[in-house]
């Protein structure tokens, strides 16, 4: 049974956390405009994220590092005004969050002026976390691979199959939870590793890259059509095969997810 699937008010964080503890997956794409947003909406799915991966797939950069706060807003809003359902989650960009008041400053304009209901910013930033939530700005943390920080990692490789590195996600997982995020994205990373995470915390956890034991998954929206003008990752399916319009292929995603049919294990590490 899918929960408040017939509310016309969006979703809460407080609802999500429920989806997670009855044990009903959460579906969760990117979305950067109204179009695309009012049709992911009208299908159901669950959150929506404004990803700075709106730097590679809109805007044709190499990496996600060129996105602005002013880029973040502009779409975030866009999307905000089309949906009534979706919980809205928006990306802080690139050396956006280096301090808690620097943070601070950007995620109230998201919310402000992009219309958010949550920030999502990278790594273990446990003050910039505390400090946030402490000012009543809703987080998410996201851990495993990091886009933002692409070339200190070398490239974009799965994170924590080393016994070490894979300690130190699970620690991070901890400390992120126990600064007061509310949910938590964790990309290209082993499913048994993301599996232990998902059972060790309380609050959701979404993955991407990160096996069907995470409490959901999140996808770019232009690589589970294949219009991304890159290669597509090996993680994610493309759901327009088969599939008679757009709206079925982001249909056939959310019942996927809803139904832990994906991802199946050829997508996963």
């Amino acid at each position: 049974m899918t929960l408040y699937a017939d509310s016309l008010k969006a979703l809460t964080v407080n609802e999500l956390a429920a989806m997670k503890r009855a044990g009903e997956k959460i579906s969760c794409l990117t979305a950067y405009d109204a179009s695309f947003s009012a049709l992911l909406d009208r299908v159901g799915i669950d959150v929506l994220l404004i990803g700075d991966s709106l730097g590679m797939v809109v805007q044709g950069h190499d990496s996600t590092l060129p996105v602005t706060v002013d880029d973040m807003v502009y779409h975030s809003r866009s999307v905000a005004m089309a949906r009534k359902r979706a919980f809205v989650v928006t990306d802080l960009p690139f050396a956006s969050y280096a301090t808690p008041v620097q943070a601070l400053g950007n995620a109230a304009r998201l919310m402000q002026n992009g219309a958010a209901q949550m920030v999502k910013l990278e790594g273990g930033k446990v003050e910039v976390i505390q400090f946030l939530v402490e000012q009543g700005i809703p987080v998410c943390g996201h851990l495993g691979l990091l886009p933002q920080s692409v070339n200190r990692l070398g490239g974009y490789k799965v994170q924590g199959r080393e016994e070490r590195q894979a300690r130190q996600i699970v620690e991070d997982a901890e400390k992120v939870q126990n600064a007061g995020a509310s949910l938590l994205v964790l990309e290209c990373v082993p499913a048994g590793l993301a599996a232990e995470i998902s059972r060790r915390l309380r609050i959701p956890v979404i993955g991407i890259g990160a096996g069907v034991d995470c409490d959901g998954q999140v996808l770019v929206l232009y690589d589970m059509l294949n219009i991304s003008t890159g290669k597509r990752p090996r993680f994610s399916k493309d759901f327009m095969v088969d599939a008679e319009s757009i709206e079925d292929a982001v249909r056939r995603y959310h019942q996927a997810v809803k139904s832990a049919q994906f991802p199946a294990p050829e997508h996963s590490y």
